[in-house]
């Protein structure tokens, strides 16, 4: 592609050349230094002005670090003369702070928007909000990719018989209900209630038939993992015969790991929008790149196409 470049940020560059691997296209080059005041420093290698420039970054810990290495990056871009910025977040920073659900609390998902605009971005492009109503955040172009049909794929790759679509609480049982359309089988729903900032999720009962069948849940992130499980245990109590769990985001903080190793989820999926370090790599969790359909998204944005089904919603 003409007058495009690609480039990451330092935790992102694996999934940045599998994205430039798929456009045939080389990553840009860029250097950041840590100075010893903790400060961060950025410079562009290689000329950008006048280029369509796509700027990758993930939000490996520490988040608030990412943050500034995007930022500043961006802004390098800018003072550089690139004629458009477009940022490419993965899974997008901060996203669960998404409206005041209690007194006197930020709304970080917008503070952030506002700090990437400010910054000097055209564009950004995302995967599947824990809110879609975070695109309106945001003055510029915001695309929300999908996993989809990536993880719709997989489940269908495995010839399941007598499957069952869980919806994990009320607040996802649209997208359940998608997905039983999609693979023509019944949905059920677990009644879950959550306490403000307490990630411990209490699942109280089941509504609907999981006995003896093939229990499927979509989620859009594992994060603590505390959810999942709890809808795991209730679904074995009720007597399901195998319990797989999907999910677009890959957060594993905290306990999640130990809490997955010792669930009876026979298979987590996720992909690779948060990079999942080799000691979290455990053999019940699968991870599916995604890093094509965001090349694809590239792709389609500087040919001036549609990007169709990339912006699947649920």
């Amino acid at each position: 592609m003409e007058n495009t470049k690609i480039f990451s940020c330092p935790t992102a560059e694996e999934f940045t050349k599998e994205i430039c691997d798929n456009l045939k296209m080389k990553m840009g080059k860029l250097k950041y230094q840590k100075f010893s005041n903790d400060n961060t420093f950025v410079q562009i290698l290689e000329t950008v002005r006048g280029q369509d420039v796509y700027v990758i970054q993930t939000t490996m810990p520490p988040v608030n670090e990412r943050v500034m290495e995007l930022l500043i990056t961006i802004d390098a871009l800018k003072r550089a003369s690139a004629q458009t910025i477009n940022v490419v977040l993965p899974y997008y920073i901060y996203s669960r702070s998404d409206k005041k659900d209690q007194p006197r609390v930020p709304i970080t998902a917008k503070l952030i928007a506002q700090l990437i605009e400010a910054a000097g971005a055209n564009r950004v492009i995302t995967c599947d909000l824990h809110n879609a109503a975070i695109q309106a955040y945001f003055n510029i172009n915001c695309d929300r990719l999908s996993a989809q049909n990536l993880l719709q794929d997989y489940i269908k790759s495995l010839n399941l018989k007598d499957m069952v679509i869980v919806a994990t609480d009320a607040g996802s049982s649209k997208k359940a209900y998608k997905y039983s359309k999609y693979f023509e089988c019944p949905m059920a729903l677990i009644d879950k209630r959550r306490d403000a900032n307490n990630d411990t999720a209490i699942a109280s009962t089941i509504i609907g038939e999981v006995k003896d069948k093939n229990a499927i849940i979509f989620d859009d992130e594992v994060d603590t993992a505390g959810s999942i499980i709890e809808t795991a245990r209730i679904l074995e109590a009720h007597k399901a015969k195998s319990i797989i769990a999907c999910c677009t985001h890959g957060v594993l903080s905290g306990p999640a790991i130990e809490r997955i190793k010792n669930s009876p989820i026979k298979e987590l999926i996720i992909t690779n929008t948060i990079p999942v370090p080799k000691e979290k790599q455990i053999d019940k969790i699968k991870i599916l790149s995604i890093a094509p359909i965001f090349a694809s998204a590239i792709e389609r944005i500087q040919q001036h196409k549609p990007l169709g089904e990339l912006l699947k919603i649920y």
